[in-house]
C-alpha cells in the first residue's frame, strides 16, 4: 500500500507572518512523520498497489485534525485514527472540502 500524508496550508487559518512560517514548517513535519515513522507499518499491507491519502491541516484553533481522504478498508482507517490519537490530532469533522462546520472555519 502506498501511504501520502499531505500537510494541507489553508489561507484562511494563516496567523501573523512570522507564526505562519513556524506553523507551516511544523505541519509539514508531522506528515512527514507520520506517513514515515507513524504509518509505515502499512505499506506491507495487502494489496501493495492500494493508496492510502491522508491528510493534516490546522483547525480555527490551532489543533492538528486528519482525514483520510480516498476508500480504505475499514481496518486501514482505524489504524490510522489509532495512530493519529496517540499524537493529539483531532479528526477533521466533515466530509468535504468547502463545507462550513459550525465548530470550525471553512474546510
Amino acid at each position: 500500500m502506498t501511504v501520502t500524508v499531505l500537510a494541507i496550508i489553508e489561507p484562511d487559518t494563516r496567523p501573523a507572518a512570522p507564526l505562519a512560517k513556524v506553523m507551516n514548517e511544523r505541519i509539514e513535519r508531522f506528515a512527514k512523520e507520520l506517513q514515515n515513522q507513524h504509518l509505515k507499518g502499512l505499506e506491507t499491507v495487502e494489496p501493495l498497489y492500494d493508496d492510502l491519502v491522508v491528510y493534516i491541516s490546522y483547525n480555527s484553533k490551532y489543533s492538528v485534525r486528519w482525514k483520510v481522504m480516498n476508500d480504505v478498508p475499514g481496518h486501514i482507517e482505524t489504524v490510522v485514527a489509532e495512530q493519529c490519537a496517540k499524537l493529539g490530532y483531532i479528526k477533521w469533522k466533515t466530509s468535504a472540502f468547502g463545507v462550513v462546520d459550525k465548530n470550525d472555519r471553512k474546510l
